[in-house]
């Protein structure tokens, strides 16, 4: 029996829009060979709401983003918003979503397909086989705790200032997600921060250890400075399984973790909220990990692929429909055997095709896995 979902789709700025039509047309194939289908609403989110209403994000989108089961997001920002006022920026619609709906903890696999091990910039050695997946969390620290702004100190100097702060609260429900993720993979977990110099970091190691001690049964807990970490990605990936670390060193580790795979076109990320106790629902929202790209906007020429891997990953962790998760996962390494590839991921003796061609790829692989 066919069973419908409420999804919120915001195809933003830039390519946006492109690899979200490219996506839906994977909706309208599962809606008709597969158990699901959705009943879809559409937001208008960063520099498209500012045009319409002078606003990144309006009340009303962000209701109807709260009651939606999920939502699939594209992207948002562009060079044309760039004198905006900061709290108009395109990007603070997605900042604005994050902390309203609680989505804490943002998971952000980085995995090499097989066909793709050429594309990235590291040796065949290095990055055959890699999977791993970087838990941020995504609601504190530096971008949101208190005081933060800038000012002009009595002597006319003016100073600019943020603040990393953390509660033990807030590291153990990222802690708790982390450990249950590692215990459906390899079960290690790296806990990644700087204690060695600031004292969220030492906050952040006492916690996570004091937790693992309590609630970490199954589960191995190692500790790495992210400086370090950052070295490790490029040096032997491999030896990661589950890193968590918090916001600031999760929007870094996770873009280099990212060009691991050969590009940010291929990389999907799940923002996710607490389980309601009551309900058993959670709000989530989930994006591809590259920007709008505006250099290559309109021009079709945009990379679909992590978009389609975005919505697996809200089949998985909002629909529980692993099953068909995976079926999307292997089409699109069925698709990339075929050796059709974007511009971003163009190798020797691959055919060079656009947003159009490669998901037309993803559709015909659709059909012959379900065959």
């Amino acid at each position: 029996m066919a069973t419908n979902r409420q999804m919120m789709v915001m195809a933003g700025d830039g390519i946006g829009p492109e690899v979200m039509t490219a996506t839906l047309k994977v909706v309208d194939w599962l809606a008709k060979h597969r158990s699901i289908s959705f009943d879809i609403s559409e937001g208008l989110v960063g520099g498209a709401a500012y045009d319409k209403s002078g606003s990144p994000l309006t009340d009303e989108t962000l209701a109807d983003a709260m009651a939606a089961d999920a939502v699939l997001f594209g992207a948002v920002g562009g060079p044309e918003y760039d004198d905006l006022p900061f709290e108009l920026k395109p990007e603070r619609a997605l900042l604005g979503l994050r902390k309203e709906m609680d989505l804490f903890a943002n998971l952000r696999p980085a995995l090499v397909f097989p066909p793709l091990v050429s594309a990235s910039s590291l040796k065949p050695e290095i990055v055959s086989g890699l999977n791993i997946v970087i838990v941020r969390e995504l609601t504190g620290g530096i971008y949101f705790a208190e005081p933060r702004g800038r000012d002009t100190d009595a002597d006319g100097m003016v100073r600019a200032f943020d603040t990393n702060m953390y509660t033990p609260p807030e590291i153990e429900r990222i802690g708790r997600v982390a450990f249950d993720l590692a215990r459906k993979r390899d079960g290690a977990v790296m806990s990644v921060e700087k204690a060695n110099v600031m004292h969220s970091g030492v906050l952040w190691r006492e916690v996570m250890t004091a937790l693992h001690a309590a609630e970490g049964e199954g589960v191995s807990l190692s500790h790495m400075y992210a400086d370090n970490c950052a070295m490790q990605l490029v040096r032997n990936p491999r030896q990661f399984d589950v890193i968590v670390t918090d916001n600031l060193f999760g929007d870094l580790l996770s873009d280099c973790a990212a060009m691991l795979t050969g590009s940010l076109g291929m990389l999907p990320s799940a923002s996710l909220g607490a389980i309601d106790e009551t309900t058993g629902k959670r709000h989530a929202l989930y994006e591809p990990v590259h920007g709008s790209a505006p250099d290559i906007a309109g021009q079709g020429l945009a990379n679909p692929l992590a978009q389609v891997l975005s919505l697996a990953m809200l089949l998985r962790y909002s629909f529980d429909q692993g099953d068909d998760a995976e079926l999307l996962e292997r089409a699109v390494e069925k698709a990339l055997d075929g050796e059709l590839r974007t511009g971003d991921i163009m190798a020797d003796g691959c055919t060079q095709t656009g947003t159009d061609g490669m998901i037309g790829a993803v559709l015909d692989s659709l059909d012959a896995l379900a065959r």
